[in-house]
């Protein structure tokens, strides 16, 4: 029983796709994982350093998935995660109730994806469709 939960957490751990960078190397536009949530950093703030302190960066931004804001405050030095995201090109299948199954450009490989909300009236049967995957989530970003 140990072994298989042993072997079961390592598979895991390598099988993740995150880079740790620390919170000062983050720029206007990065992408970053806070409490296991995906954002997209809309603005940034650094303070000066005190006499005894750290400088203190201060983070608005909006999530990758449902659109939420947060505002979030760290020591510079601080490391964050910044998930690795994978641009591809899909082609829609088929439209049923708000979702679309898309087949990959490359692998052929069927997905079934929400459409969102801003791309509701443009998203069509056999047109081409530009997704992303963040960590295993696939996302409709934009009509090709």
């Amino acid at each position: 029983m140990f072994y298989t939960k042993f072997y079961k957490f390592n598979f895991l751990f390598l099988c993740m796709v995150l880079k740790v960078i620390s919170a000062s190397e983050l720029r206007v536009g990065s992408y970053v994982t806070f409490d296991g949530e995906h954002y997209t950093i809309k603005s940034m703030d650094v303070s000066k350093t005190g006499k005894h302190g750290h400088a203190k960066c201060r983070f608005e931004a909006n999530s990758l998935l449902g659109g939420k804001k947060k505002v979030l405050v760290v020591p510079g030095h601080e490391r964050v995660e910044v998930p690795l995201i994978e641009k591809k090109k899909a082609q829609v299948l088929s439209i049923i109730d708000g979702k679309a199954s898309v087949m990959d450009s490359e692998s052929f490989e069927n997905y079934e994806m929400n459409i969102p909300e801003e791309l509701a009236n443009d998203v069509k049967e056999g047109v081409t469709v530009e997704y992303w995957n963040v960590e295993g989530t696939n996302i409709i970003k934009r009509i090709l």
